[in-house]
């Protein structure tokens, strides 16, 4: 799970694994948890999103079946640097195979771009061979998230 620093993906993470809000710092480094759902584990890696860490994101892309990428929807000022970071790694050979996930974040901001407005701006309508999928989600309320795993889950099964 990545994307830039304080899109939610630590929040997010927590909310899976133990269905409460917690208080977070920037991530250096990683936190990995299993979150166990429907009957799938998924081993998650929330990788530290601040700019001078995010070359070490490809360290962790070997064996990864799915990819979530996690963007602030009310952060207009970086849409098109997360836009460029997620493209940049969707061309690593490691993540070829991978589908991917997006949660649009912080849907309970007055002013967040919707799930719809994240797809154009992220240029997602410009994948090609790749299955994908965004999710309008709120890490603190929960809102949105399992149904991005549910996604994930199925959209894994059928590729086994």
């Amino acid at each position: 799970m990545v994307g830039l620093d304080a899109a939610g993906k630590t929040t997010i993470l927590y909310k899976l694994k133990l269905g409460e809000v917690v208080t977070t710092i920037p991530t250096i480094g990683f936190n990995v948890e299993t979150v166990e759902y429907k009957n799938i584990s998924f081993t998650v890696w929330d990788v530290g999103g601040q700019d001078k860490i995010r070359p070490l994101w490809r360290h962790y892309y070997q064996n990864t079946q799915g990819l979530i990428f996690v963007v602030d929807s009310n952060d207009r000022d970086r849409v098109d640097a997360a836009r460029d970071e997620l493209h940049r790694m969707l061309n690593e050979d490691e993540l070829r195979d991978s589908v991917l996930l997006v949660f649009a974040n912080k849907q309970d901001l007055p002013n967040a771009m919707s799930a719809a407005e994240m797809t154009d701006k992220l240029g997602l309508h410009g994948l090609r061979h790749r299955q994908w999928f965004i999710q309008a989600c709120c890490a603190t309320t929960g809102d949105g998230l399992y149904e991005g795993l549910d996604w994930l889950s199925a959209t894994l099964q059928k590729a086994k």
